[in-house]
């Protein structure tokens, strides 16, 4: 029963990003708001991890299984991205490196930042 709790939050959760993009004009997905009210609901202590801890590793151990029916659809329409498919190609090589290359960045700012604090504190 606690499993059926957790995941009801999580579509809770999802459900309110769906209406938030149903409302607002804005050009991001559903899924996009419904991680951000998370991330809130999680930060602001609304919400303990512990009431989703279960739930949301087992679906981070399933998440391959859940991209199976994208390949699947991609597969399916093979005919229509035949002909565009080394653009797509080097677009998404290209946008995946740029991603690291900022994640990476990003993440050795807050590294020094943090270091930078400690080294501070302990002054």
């Amino acid at each position: 029963m606690r499993y059926v709790k957790q995941f009801g939050i999580i579509l809770l959760i999802s459900f309110l990003g769906e209406v938030l993009h149903a409302l607002l004009p804005l050009p991001v997905p559903a899924s996009i708001y419904g991680i951000v009210l998370l991330f809130l609901c999680l930060q602001t202590g609304l919400l303990k991890v512990s009431a989703i801890r279960e739930t949301s590793r087992f679906l981070i151990a399933i998440m391959p299984m859940l991209f199976l029916p994208a390949a699947v659809g991609l597969i399916e329409s093979w005919d229509v991205l035949q002909p565009v498919w080394v653009p797509y190609l080097v677009i998404t090589v290209a946008s995946t490196f740029v991603v690291m290359v900022c994640a990476g960045r990003v993440t050795q700012r807050v590294i020094r930042r943090g270091r930078k604090g400690k080294e501070e504190a302990c002054d």
